[in-house]
């Protein structure tokens, strides 16, 4: 074997090569060529000059006169500008003030008609400023047209829904109540146990007031900052209950 790089000896390379002509295709060649390559001498041809471009001048009779430039009417147009001006046919003469007009006579250009058209009525208005603002009054609020209504007075439907909602939940809840207390499982709290309990409860709120006025005023430990909220926590539930039993005369309790 040969190194690596090199071709691999053989003795089929000692052979001569023949040499094979590959003929190739003839160029591509316009047949508008020459047409194109004569357009193209006789383009260049044309402005092939020395010097400025040999152009004809002007006569000096033919000097640039007062409105030359601007553009003139055609004969047809001033002839009919004329013809406007020049009458052929004699108009007849005025009628006199005795003569009796013609009647029944109608002419090409009748264009008077009498058309009968009612006055638009004025909108009433409201001025509400002294700087003239205003505004229509029937939307100023001084027209009385909610209470020519059919449905005015009468309570709206929505309000009705709500109320008959509310009745079906205090029911539901009576319901509920009854079924509870006929188990046993709920006790009804009396006047005088109801007063015991919002006494004891505000017995306890004073106490833990008395020990919350005692807090020193500097809380700089964490140990002092937790016994505070803590004590303004239990103040605030006390407040919650004693609101709320306030509040309600019949109380129930379960029966653990």
């Amino acid at each position: 074997m040969g190194e690596v790089g090199h071709p691999q000896e053989s003795v089929f390379n000692l052979l001569p090569e023949e040499k094979v002509n590959v003929e190739k295709p003839p160029r591509y060649m316009s047949k508008f060529r020459p047409v194109v390559a004569l357009e193209k001498k006789l383009v260049k041809d044309a402005v092939k000059t020395m010097g400025p471009a040999k152009v004809e001048v002007p006569s000096p009779d033919k000097y640039l006169k007062k409105h030359s430039k601007e553009a003139k009417l055609t004969d047809q147009t001033q002839c009919s500008k004329e013809g406007r001006h020049t009458c052929t046919m004699k108009k007849p003469p005025v009628p006199l003030r005795t003569d009796i007009p013609p009647m029944g006579i109608h002419t090409k250009r009748d264009f008077i008609k009498t058309v009968t058209v009612v006055p638009m009525k004025p909108q009433p208005t409201c001025v509400d400023t002294h700087k003239g603002h205003k505004q229509l009054l029937e939307n100023s609020g001084l027209v009385p047209k909610y209470i020519r209504k059919k449905d005015y007075g009468e309570v709206p439907e929505y309000l009705q829904q709500h109320k008959e909602e509310e009745q079906r939940a205090q029911e539901a809840y009576d319901n509920y109540v009854k079924e509870q207390r006929e188990r046993g499982a709920m006790k009804h709290l009396s006047d005088e146990e109801r007063q015991a309990v919002l006494e004891g409860l505000k017995k306890n709120w004073d106490e833990l007031h008395h020990e919350y006025q005692g807090l020193s005023l500097v809380t700089d430990t964490l140990s002092k900052k937790t016994h505070k909220e803590r004590l303004e926590a239990a103040m605030k539930q006390l407040e919650n209950d004693i609101s709320r039993i306030e509040r309600f005369k019949t109380i129930y309790i379960p029966n653990y």
